[in-house]
């Protein structure tokens, strides 16, 4: 399977999802998360996306520097839309372009650390970031809305579902 795929497959399953939402139950606070939402978790997994969207022409990368952007964790179609043209513009790109990747782990220094990467090699980080993420949403849509149908594997990494399937046997 290509990059491209598995980021479709991935986006596919959170659209899916999302898509049998309402919104109120999308924006609802969710106790298990801190009193944060499901939407808040889809904008930050979809923030991760936009960022690469965002430096593949000039060819740096940021996560640190994404917008926070509540718009998509308040409406379920903004995401919904986002989620189509991420999609497209993830099988439209050159997973062998170069990239730099501007990163920061210091609090107070604003100094990024600067490191040689391809748009390769970030779709997978966003692959396995979203992966994640699912988890986290899997938790919140059983206590808030237990009703909605979950893609097979949703949140789980494509290696834990090959071994468990090996360990069936």
């Amino acid at each position: 399977m290509q990059l491209s795929q598995a980021t479709g497959s991935i986006l596919t399953q959170i659209e899916f999802v999302i898509g049998q939402m309402k919104n109120e139950d999308y924006t609802k606070p969710v106790d298990v998360f801190n009193n944060s939402t499901i939407g808040q978790h889809v904008r930050h997994t979809l923030e991760f996306f936009q960022c690469l969207m965002g430096g593949y022409e000039s060819g740096v990368v940021s996560y640190d520097k994404r917008n926070h952007d509540t718009s998509i964790e308040t409406d379920k179609e903004l995401a919904l839309t986002f989620i189509i043209n991420a999609k497209k513009f993830i099988n439209s790109c050159d997973m062998l372009k170069p990239l730099l990747l501007e990163i920061n782990y210091a609090i107070d220094d604003t100094e990024d650390i600067i490191v040689d990467s391809n748009m390769g090699r970030e779709v997978t980080y966003n692959i396995e970031h979203a992966i994640h993420h699912m988890a986290i949403i899997k938790i919140g849509l059983r206590v808030l809305c237990p009703d909605v149908e979950l893609p097979y594997g949703f949140g789980v990494a494509i290696s834990t579902i090959r071994y468990n399937k090996e360990i069936e046997v």
